[in-house]
């Protein structure tokens, strides 16, 4: 069983994926760099589950895995 994203997490990355979209890519390093530089305020650990959760979605976003329906419309705008 997976570890389940609070909602700060998730809300945090989508807004981030929303604003910033050309920061972001499928590398988790180069994802967590992007996050440290834009956010102000987070612990390495918020850090981390952030950029994870942003590379887990623009991953499985570029393999047209079935994703959260929010998300999608997300990503599209």
């Amino acid at each position: 069983m997976g570890k389940v994203k609070t909602d700060q997490v998730k809300r945090t990355g989508k807004e981030l994926m929303r604003r910033f979209p050309s920061k972001f890519n499928d590398n988790f390093d180069e994802n967590k760099k992007s996050v440290e530089a834009l956010t102000q305020g987070t612990t390495t650990r918020v850090r981390n589950q952030i950029a994870g959760y942003i590379t887990r979605t623009i991953a499985l976003s570029e393999n047209g895995a079935p994703m959260e329906t929010d998300l999608e419309e997300d990503l599209s705008e």
